[in-house]
C-alpha cells in the first residue's frame, strides 16, 4: 500500500514526469561530464528546482564482494556477471535504473573488478522497451568504478564502500547491491522525492524472509501518516522480523559523526559493514521502511543460482 501511495503523489505533483541528469564532479571521467538538461514540457520549472532534481540522480551499486558462498563458481566470474534468465545478474538493476531515468551510477569493485569493466564499460545501453510496438529511447547510464581493490587490496565492505565515493555523491542517492534479483524494483522518482523532504536518514525496502534467512533483519512500526499517505519506522530490533532487500534511499548524513566516524572519501581504505550504522539510526528513530512485496532474491549460493534459472521467468511469458 505504501508503494502505491508514493505513485499517486508522483502522478499527483508531476514528478514521475521529469527527465533529470546531474553534473559530476571531476573525479569521474571526462567522458562522462556531460552537462545537465533542463526539464522538457515543465516550462513552470524554474531553474533551482530543475537543478534541485537533477542532483537526487544518483545511485550506487555495490559489487566488490568476492561471492565465497558461491565458490568454485566465483572463482573465475564475479558474482555481478553470473547469467540470471540469460543476462548478467547487475544487468538487471541497471536496466530498472535506466527505466527510471538514472542515467549516473557508481559501481565498487575488488575480486575480480576487471571482468565487470570490461562487460560494462563507462556506459551502459539499455535495450529499447517498447511503447506501442514502436521502440521506446531508454538513455544510456554512465558508470563510474570505485575500484577498492586497487586502491587498498581488499573490499571495504558496505559501509566503506559508500563513504569511500561519499563526496560524489548527491545529498540523497539509491543504493542497492549488484548480486540481488529485483527486476521488477521501481526506482520511484516520487520515493526519492518523499524521502528528501522528510528530513530522514534512510529509507529501507524490506521483503518477506526467504528459507534461508527465517529471522530477518529488521522490525517495522507504523508511524503517524503524512501528507503522501502511511509512514512505517524501521526498528533495529523486533519480534516479528523482515529482511533487508539491500535497496535503500540514504542521506550523506547518515555517513557521519555520530553514526559513522570514517572521513568522506574513506582515504585509508576502512572497511566497516553498513548493518551497524543503520541500526544506531533506527534506535534515533531516523529511518523509515516500506514492504517490497515483488519478486526478490539473493543468490547467494549455487544451488539458490541454479533454482532461480530453472524458475519460469514471466516476463518471457
Amino acid at each position: 500500500m505504501v508503494g502505491l501511495a508514493l505513485d499517486r503523489v508522483g502522478l499527483r505533483t508531476g514528478v514521475s514526469g521529469l527527465i533529470l541528469s546531474f553534473g559530476l564532479k571531476r573525479s569521474f571521467p571526462a567522458c562522462c561530464q556531460a552537462a545537465a538538461r533542463p526539464a522538457r514540457g515543465w516550462p513552470w520549472f524554474s531553474a533551482k528546482v530543475q537543478r534541485m532534481h537533477a542532483a537526487l540522480n544518483q545511485a550506487m551499486i555495490l559489487a566488490a564482494g568476492r561471492g565465497a558462498r558461491m565458490r568454485p563458481i566465483t572463482d573465475t566470474c564475479p558474482k555481478p556477471l553470473l547469467r540470471v534468465h540469460g543476462k548478467p545478474l547487475m544487468q538487471w538493476p541497471l536496466e530498472a535504473l535506466a527505466r527510471a531515468g538514472i542515467e549516473r551510477v557508481v559501481v565498487n569493485t575488488d575480486w575480480l573488478a576487471h571482468q565487470i569493466c570490461d562487460h560494462f564499460g563507462d556506459n551502459f545501453v539499455p535495450a529499447a522497451p517498447l511503447q506501442q510496438d514502436r521502440p521506446c529511447r531508454t538513455k544510456p547510464v554512465r558508470i563510474r568504478y570505485s575500484h577498492e581493490g586497487l586502491d587498498f587490496g581488499h573490499a571495504l565492505e558496505t559501509a566503506g564502500g559508500i563513504v569511500r565515493v561519499l563526496p560524489d555523491l548527491s545529498d540523497v542517492f539509491w543504493v542497492l547491491a549488484g548480486d540481488v534479483f529485483a527486476p521488477d524494483f521501481v526506482f520511484s522518482n516520487a520515493a526519492m522525492q518523499r524521502f528528501a523532504a522528510s528530513g530522514r536518514l534512510a529509507h529501507v525496502w524490506l521483503v518477506p524472509n526467504p528459507e534461508h534467512h527465517p529471522h530477518g533483519d529488521f522490525g517495522l512500526e507504523a508511524a503517524p501518516a503524512d501528507a503522501c499517505g502511511p509512514v512505517y519506522r524501521a526498528l533495529a530490533s523486533d519480534t516479528q522480523q523482515l529482511t533487508f532487500s539491500t535497496i535503500a534511499l540514504y542521506r550523506k548524513a547518515l555517513f557521519r559523526p555520530p553514526y559513522c566516524d570514517i572521513p568522506p572519501g574513506n582515504p585509508e581504505g576502512r572497511a566497516a559493514r553498513l548493518a551497524p550504522i543503520l541500526r544506531a539510526a533506527m534506535e534515533d528513530t531516523q529511518v523509515t521502511a516500506e514492504i517490497y512485496t515483488g519478486e526478490w532474491a539473493d543468490v547467494g549460493t549455487p544451488e539458490r543460482l541454479v533454482r532461480l534459472n530453472q524458475t519460469p521467468d514471466p516476463r518471457d511469458q
